[in-house]
């Protein structure tokens, strides 16, 4: 078994500087620590990303960096390890779904609430957690381990700043626990897949929560000037305040200029189904597009990619109704 590590930044790898933890820890001399005395000893190889960030300082500039790293050492590895900052680790999981739907290979990602030179820190636990996932048989797609879970990488959200346990996928069961033995319970779901995509670029995309006294002012400047698609994150199932006073008038402004308008919910756990309430019929006849089950970071990485990929309209509509990844649950699929 080859394992190819790619460390991308965040705060396992960081140490204190006069401004607050900082990239700067010697990754490689690390984990050569963590396989002594077992199999995968000279076995792993390692490319750290230049520059290295904190998560928050992610784009998608930097999930196409982690993606041509991978695609580069394609032939030279059995799996993937992505060493990643927890903050937008989700993000860049889902992302990395799309884009290596058709990789064959698993992709594990990782990081820590503590830095690895920290008394206490939890980065060997899942650093050595994710190392046995991407060894495993039973692994397949791209995949998050923190915590002693290991989750389906387009289905996972950051949970908690603090708990070691700090990530989890509302809508669906991890796909394993640690433990003597290990607990599995199912795969990573399959997509139809997407062939030979074009890379990651940055696309204006505004993400907006419905919250009570919004007002249709306030809700306007906020698509001033237009974006190229709007994520509507609403009440419940897909509600929203239709009855107030132009508000519906700002949504159908941006549907009459052909910007793309998907409702999620700020629901930890829901299925978006528009015109269930009169309050969210208004965006069914708008021809709002449903997240269904989808976490925010899995749905944003899926704009951002189909945008990448030159979609608009009805054909951008069509594929957010379709799984590129197992990213969401449709109607008829269990």
């Amino acid at each position: 078994m080859r394992i190819h590590v790619t460390y991308a930044g965040g705060t396992i790898g960081m140490v204190d500087s006069p401004d607050g933890l900082r990239p700067g820890a010697d990754m490689a001399s690390w984990l050569n620590t963590q396989f002594d005395g077992i199999e995968l000893k000279g076995h792993v190889s390692m490319s750290q990303l230049s520059p290295l960030v904190d998560s928050s300082e992610t784009t998608p500039i930097h999930w196409q960096m982690i993606i041509d790293d991978i695609r580069a050492h394609g032939d030279e590895a059995d799996a993937f390890l992505v060493l990643h900052g927890t903050d937008t680790m989700a993000y860049s999981a889902a992302a990395l779904s799309y884009a290596l739907a058709d990789f064959t290979k698993p992709i594990v990602l990782t990081g820590s609430q503590y830095p690895l030179g920290v008394v206490g820190t939890d980065a060997s636990a899942n650093v050595t957690g994710a190392l046995r996932a991407a060894g495993s048989s039973q692994v397949s797609g791209v995949t998050l381990f923190f915590g002693h879970m290991l989750l389906a990488g387009n289905r996972s959200t950051k949970t908690s700043s603090w708990a070691f346990a700090g990530f989890d996928s509302p809508s669906t069961l991890p796909i394993a626990r640690t433990g003597a033995p290990w607990r599995w319970y199912h795969s990573v779901e399959a997509g139809e897949g997407w062939a030979n995509p074009t890379p990651y670029a940055r696309h204006d995309v505004a993400v907006v929560d419905i919250v009570p006294g919004l007002s249709a002012a306030r809700l306007r400047s906020m698509f001033t000037p237009l974006p190229e698609a709007v994520i509507i994150r609403a009440y419940g199932v897909g509600n929203i305040p239709a009855s107030d006073p132009g508000f519906v008038d700002v949504l159908q402004e941006l549907r009459e200029a052909e910007v793309p308008l998907i409702v999620a919910s700020q629901c930890h756990q829901a299925e978006v189904v528009l015109g269930h309430y009169e309050a969210g019929s208004t965006l069914a006849r708008l021809g709002a597009i449903s997240a269904h089950d989808m976490t925010l970071e899995a749905l944003y990485a899926k704009t951002i990619f189909l945008l990448s990929q030159g979609l608009q309209g009805e054909e951008f509509a069509q594929w957010m109704d379709r799984s590129i990844a197992g990213e969401v649950s449709l109607p008829g699929i269990a």
